[in-house]
């Protein structure tokens, strides 16, 4: 259906699994399992909530995003620039000496990143500032964070969190790729979070857990106005690490993984 938001959310989410596997090919670094479980995520934020102007990228109003499973930037280079921030020949250089797209997000080289990331527990505290900023001086912007699951097991997220709880951040949600796999093994064996609903609850937010490939479902909630919930907003999307590509689905090795010549190919097959 023409101007459907759904249908356009899940047309950018295939052009940025394709751009973003085509750049790790070609650099034969990144981390496309992390990138791929998170991608309908950012094409949900980007093309059916976020309010921003990429002319315009330190516009007071814009709404703020901080990938803060920083390693992620094939997911998050590939809305940036499908956003219109930059060319689409930018991607080109990806990791290359030099260039502006770097394996972690610097704020100093692209227009649309609001902080550096890359070590984790990072994120969140940084967004927990912005969103008491704006709470301070009553501004209407709103701040979302992605994080890993295996990022969870920073403490640095839980002293956001009671922050966040304590003073009603209802302006700030939090979203979890919540794929059960980090590097090496799954989260429950390596420190299990489970039950990680219940945890954010008592931390004072209102929790909502979702299929994070479900477009429709993820835009109906992050699309809800904030206004008199009274608490910041939890938003755990259940996720497939390497969702679309046979080979890279639930394995824990394509945290950091890159394609040979057939792989490549049969997952160019496979993403359409």
């Amino acid at each position: 259906m023409e101007n459907d938001p759904v249908t356009l959310i899940r047309e950018k989410a295939l052009w940025m699994r394709r751009t973003a596997f085509r750049m790790v090919h070609k650099a034969q670094l990144g981390h496309p399992g992390g990138d791929f479980s998170a991608i309908d995520v950012m094409a949900t934020l980007y093309f059916g909530v976020m309010n921003y102007d990429p002319s315009r990228p330190d516009w007071a109003e814009r709404d703020r995003f901080i990938m803060s499973k920083g390693h992620a930037t094939g997911a998050l280079y590939t809305a940036l620039c499908a956003a219109g921030y930059y060319p689409e020949d930018w991607l080109e250089t990806y990791m290359q000496p030099k260039s502006l797209l770097n394996g972690h997000p610097n704020r100093n080289y692209l227009p649309g990143i609001e902080t550096n990331t890359g070590p984790l527990g990072h994120g969140f505290p940084v967004a927990l500032g912005i969103a008491i900023a704006g709470q301070i001086s009553g501004a209407d912007y709103r701040t979302f964070v992605l994080t890993g699951d295996g990022e969870q097991q920073e403490g640095s997220n839980w002293e956001a969190a009671m922050t966040a709880g304590h003073r009603k951040l209802e302006n700030l949600t939090l979203i979890i790729d919540r794929n059960r796999l980090q590097q090496g093994q799954g989260t429950e064996q390596t420190a299990g979070l489970d039950p990680l609903d219940d945890k954010y609850r008592a931390f004072g937010f209102h929790v909502e857990m979702v299929d994070g490939h479900d477009v429709a479902a993820l835009l109906g909630l992050l699309s809800a106005s904030p206004k008199g919930r009274g608490k910041p907003l939890c938003i755990i999307a259940n996720t497939v690490k390497g969702k679309g590509v046979s080979f890279m689905e639930n394995q824990a090795s394509w945290h950091h993984g890159v394609p040979n010549a057939e792989q490549f190919a049969k997952a160019m097959e496979e993403l359409v």
